[in-house]
């Protein structure tokens, strides 16, 4: 009996490493320099405890001063992202063949240029956090928000994985968002640009696509889209404008489809839910 088992799964070994050898995608072994998703997400996290400083700690270190916090989890974040940065330079346009000592130069200058850029990440979560409380009648305090609010919490999350984005970090950034897509449900694309004072309520089913544009005071409700017409393009759409543009203080309510390049959403507007847009919607003075 064990003779037998332990031949069929020799067979079994032998026909999974032949087909290996098909030279598929799924074939390539890079096992040395691929991302590491879980280090990435410990990285989130730990970058939450800076911009959230006094809501969240590291089980990872016992510090006595934020000083000595803001330190420990700088040199931490800054170590573990450039090493990240370093494994995916390979799948950035103009790094393919860079030798491993100049990578690692290139990956150390973007994560401190990302470092630099965390006071910034915080004035535009502070917004988001304070449009949040004042759109939500719900919400009790900030502290509220911060804590429980899966909205902010996605947002928070593009906030860092946009920056990296901006600076040419591939895939990371994916990783980040993707990841907040799945705890929350939100899917919001490291590459959109969004304005200060974003409030994303419930939030469950939103879709926000790579080139979308957002201004300022925008809220949106659950199960939103603002997405492409049409990706039948594939590849060769890369690169163009594929999604809406939406002006400050607009409202969009659920379920509502907003789609295309040249869609623009003027200022003020209200979207109604369910509602199915292709052109654009002139916007007026607020009311």
């Amino acid at each position: 009996m064990a003779d037998g088992f332990n031949s069929n799964i020799e067979n079994i070994v032998n026909d999974i490493l032949a087909d290996y050898k098909q030279d598929r995608t799924i074939d390539k072994s890079k096992n040395y320099i691929h991302p590491d998703r879980d280090v990435i997400i410990d990285i989130l996290e730990k970058l939450k405890n800076i911009v959230f400083a006094g809501y969240f700690n590291s089980a990872s270190y016992r510090s006595y001063t934020l000083e000595n916090k803001i330190r420990m989890l700088a040199e931490d974040i800054t170590f573990n992202l450039s090493k990240q940065i370093s494994n995916v330079l390979i799948y950035a346009d103009g790094f393919n063949d860079m030798n491993m000592e100049d990578s690692k130069v290139v990956a150390d200058q973007m994560a401190i240029e990302f470092m630099k850029q965390i006071p910034k990440i915080r004035e535009y979560i502070n917004t988001d956090v304070e449009a949040t409380y004042e759109g939500d009648p719900a919400s009790a305090s900030r502290d509220e928000i911060i804590f429980s609010y899966p909205g902010l919490y996605a947002i928070f999350v593009y906030r860092v994985a946009h920056e990296l984005f901006k600076q040419g970090v591939p895939l990371i950034p994916r990783i980040m968002t993707e990841h907040a897509h799945s705890l929350t449900g939100i899917d919001i694309h490291p590459g959109a640009t969004i304005g200060k004072y974003f409030f994303i309520d419930h939030g469950t089913g939103i879709v926000i696509g790579e080139t979308t544009v957002i201004g300022e005071h925008v809220k949106l409700y659950q199960g939103v889209t603002l997405g492409a017409l049409s990706t039948r393009g594939g590849q060769s759409l890369r690169g163009t404008r594929r999604h809406p543009t939406i002006e400050d203080n607009v409202t969009i309510y659920s379920n509502a489809s907003i789609l295309g390049g040249d869609t623009v959403i003027g200022k003020n507007v209200v979207i109604g839910g369910n509602a199915f847009i292709t052109k654009s919607v002139l916007g007026g003075d607020k009311k």
